[in-house]
């Protein structure tokens, strides 16, 4: 399942119902705004509990066609990483309760 950021808007207007539908879209967007402007400012972005988000340079290099055998010249790029926090790693190791057991 992929979760879209409609879906976290309906996440967020179901635990905060005092908020507008507007409000919220507004929210998730200037969030992703902010993580992305500090990421081209090449800030790392870490959010407690969840993990940090940086920016890493990929080398030029050479690679290969492989169905021609041509070499092709790679830019220079920039990706990014995403290092889990302790919590979250925590949280998607922990061991799911059976239903009827206990």
């Amino acid at each position: 399942m992929t979760i879209s950021r409609r879906d976290l808007v309906d996440d967020l207007l179901g635990a905060h119902p005092e908020l507008t539908r507007r409000a919220a879209t507004a929210f998730v967007n200037d969030l992703i705004a902010t993580i992305v402007a500090g990421l081209k400012k090449g800030d790392s972005i870490r959010l407690g509990g969840f993990g940090t988000f940086s920016v890493k340079q990929r080398a030029a290099r050479t690679a290969r066609n492989l169905k021609t055998g041509e070499s092709i010249a790679v830019p220079p790029s920039n990706t990014v990483r995403f290092k889990s926090a302790k919590d979250l790693k925590a949280a998607l190791n922990t061991p799911k309760k059976r239903k009827g057991s206990g």
